[in-house]
């Protein structure tokens, strides 16, 4: 069997290349993915958290300053 020439091993080491480049494309692809998901999910979890601490604020605003534990002290 004779040894590839330098032209051959160059081909080969092209084609790995390609390979290469082709599967790391689609993981980028699939992160970019993740990414695009987990940037919406969590756009929504800080939309519900600014909902919620107003729900909390209004309740709080709607409590009485003194209780009667501290009028009696």
């Amino acid at each position: 069997m004779a040894s590839p020439s330098p032209l051959e091993l160059i081909a080969e080491r092209v084609e790995r290349l390609l390979l290469r480049h082709a599967e790391l494309t689609r993981t980028n692809a699939l992160l970019s993915e993740q990414v695009a998901a987990l940037t919406q999910e969590r756009d929504s979890l800080k939309s519900r958290l600014s909902a919620a601490r107003a729900r909390v604020d209004a309740l709080l605003e709607r409590l009485p300053e003194n209780t009667p534990h501290q009028e009696s002290e």
